[in-house]
C-alpha cells in the first residue's frame, strides 16, 4: 500500500465520485456541465478546511483526461510555474491547482495570467478566505469564483465507508469491524472535514491490534482516541471566522443568553481572545448603549480581566459579560445619531459653523474666545440657551432620537424633550 495518506489516496478519481457540494458537480449543475462539454474556465473555489477543494480539482482533471499538477502559492517559485507552463505548451492543456491562490505574489500572477487568457492553463485557486476579500482583482476577474460548504456527516460516512470496502486505495485489506454507531461518530466530530474524518480512521485502524478472532475492533473509545482535537472550522482569515462573530453579536444584540454563549465558547476553542474583546466591547456601545452606560464599563473590566489572566481562566469574565450583555436593554440611538450626522457631512451638507460660535481669540477678544452674539450658558443657569448651533444648513436637524429602554436613556429622553419644547416655543 502507498505510504501517502489515506486522505490522498480516496481523493475521487471523477467528478462523479465527489461526495457531497451537489450545487456544483451535481448532474446538470455548472462544474458537472464544463466538465460533461469539455469547456473548462479558470476558478477559485472558496471553503473551509477539508471539503473537497482538492478533491474537485483532482476530479475535473481525472473526468477530462487533461495533465493535473499541483502547486502552493507560497512554498512554489516562480520556476515551479514555468515547468508547468512548459508542459502546457507541449500537451495543450495543464489543470493547476494552485493551494492558497489569495497568497500569490505579483511576480507570478503576472507571469501566469498570459497563460489564463489564452487557455493553455486552467487554474483551479483553493482558498479558505473570501476571494471577494483576499484575492487580487486580476486573478478574481479570470476565475468563476465557486463556494463550498462544510460536508453533511452523512455525506462524511459515505466516504468513511468507501475508504473500509476500497481495497486497492483504502483499507479494504485490513480486517477491520466498526459499528455503525463508530461511524456516525467520527462523521459528527469532524466537522464536515473529510480530511480529518480520513486521517482519523486510519489512525484507528493501523494502530489497533487484532484480536483473538483475527479482526480490528473499532469502537467508540478507540475512534475518540484517534480524534482528540475537536475539529472545529474556524480560520481566524477566513469567513467561519466572520459568519461565527456575527452570529455571536447578533446572538447578543437578540437577548438570546444560550445562542451568545454557545457562539463565545467557539471563539474560546479557537483561542481568538482578542476578536472577542473587540466584539464585545463593540456591541457594548452599538448595541446596548445608552439603555445600560454601566454594561459598557463592566465590560471593559471584565476584557481587562480576560486579557490578564488568559485562557482558560478569560472564559469566566467573558461569559459575565455576555450575559451581562445580553439580558440588558438594548439601545442603539447613539449609533443611528452619529451615523446619520456622518452622512449628512459627507452628503456635502457640513456648512458654516455660525459666527457667534467661531473661535474669537484670533481677534483679540477679551471673552474666552467667545464669538460676537455668543450667549454664555453658564451666565443663564447652564443649559439650553436660545441661540442656533448647527450650521444654516442643518439648522433644523435632529440626529438624535432617544428611545425609552432603561432608566437611563428614559432619564436622557425627558432631558431632550424638554429641550425640544423650548426650542419651539
Amino acid at each position: 500500500m502507498s505510504g501517502k495518506p489515506l486522505a490522498y489516496r480516496m481523493r475521487p478519481r471523477v467528478i462523479d465520485e465527489v461526495v457531497g457540494q451537489q450545487h456544483l458537480v451535481g448532474e446538470g449543475k455548472i462544474i458537472h456541465r464544463m466538465v460533461k462539454a469539455r469547456q473548462l474556465s479558470s476558478m477559485i473555489l472558496y471553503g473551509p478546511p477539508g471539503v473537497g477543494k482538492t478533491s474537485i480539482a483532482s476530479a475535473i482533471a481525472g473526468s477530462t483526461d487533461y495533465a493535473f499538477r499541483m502547486l502552493n502559492a507560497v512554498t512554489n517559485n516562480k520556476k515551479d510555474m514555468e515547468i508547468v507552463v512548459e508542459e502546457a505548451k507541449m500537451s495543450g492543456k495543464v489543470i493547476l491547482l494552485l493551494d492558497e491562490v489569495h497568497r500569490l505574489d505579483k511576480a507570478k500572477q503576472d507571469f501566469l495570467l498570459p497563460y489564463l487568457e489564452n487557455g493553455m492553463i486552467v487554474l483551479i485557486g483553493a482558498t479558505t478566505g473570501n476571494p471577494y476579500h483576499v484575492i487580487n482583482p486580476a486573478i478574481r476577474s479570470r476565475c468563476q469564483i465557486f463556494e463550498l460548504k462544510p460536508l453533511q456527516p452523512k455525506d462524511v460516512k459515505i466516504v468513511l465507508q468507501r475508504a473500509l470496502k476500497d481495497k486497492e486505495r483504502g483499507l479494504g485489506k485490513y480486517p477491520v469491524k466498526i459499528e455503525d454507531e463508530t461511524l456516525e461518530f467520527i462523521a459528527t466530530r469532524s466537522n464536515g472535514d473529510v480530511r480529518s474524518a480520513l486521517n482519523g480512521l486510519e489512525l484507528a485502524v493501523l494502530s489497533t491490534e487484532k484480536k483473538e478472532d483475527g479482526w480490528i475492533h473499532i469502537d467508540i473509545s478507540v475512534a475518540e482516541e484517534c480524534i482528540q482535537k475537536k475539529s472545529l472550522n474556524h480560520d481566524k482569515d477566513g469567513d467561519a471566522h466572520y459568519d461565527v462573530l456575527s452570529g455571536f453579536q447578533k446572538s447578543i444584540r437578540g437577548s438570546d443568553v444560550n445562542a451568545a454563549l454557545h457562539y463565545l465558547g467557539r471563539l474560546i476553542i479557537a483561542g481568538d481572545l482578542p476578536s472577542i474583546a473587540r466584539r464585545l466591547l463593540v456591541i457594548a456601545y452599538e448595541d446596548v448603549g445608552l439603555a445600560n452606560p454601566m454594561a459598557a464599563v463592566r465590560t471593559l473590566a471584565a476584557v481587562q480581566t480576560a486579557e490578564r489572566i488568559g485562557f482558560p481562566e478569560a472564559r469566566i469574565p467573558l461569559a459575565n459579560a455576555v450575559i451581562d450583555l445580553c439580558l440588558s436593554p438594548k439601545s442603539n440611538s447613539a449609533y443611528l445619531a452619529i451615523d446619520a450626522a456622518i452622512s449628512d457631512i459627507e452628503n456635502g451638507k457640513g456648512g458654516e459653523v455660525p459666527d457667534h460660535l467661531k473661535d474669537a481669540h484670533y481677534s483679540g477678544a477679551k471673552n474666552l474666545g467667545r464669538g460676537i452674539g455668543y450667549k454664555y450658558p453658564h451666565d443663564y443657569n447652564g443649559g439650553w440657551v436660545d441661540q442656533q448651533y448647527l450650521p444654516d444648513t442643518l439648522k433644523d436637524r435632529k440626529y438624535y432620537e432617544p428611545k425609552k429602554t432603561g432608566k437611563y436613556e428614559t432619564a436622557l429622553a425627558q432631558v431632550y424633550e424638554n429641550i425640544n419644547k423650548l426650542k419651539n416655543k
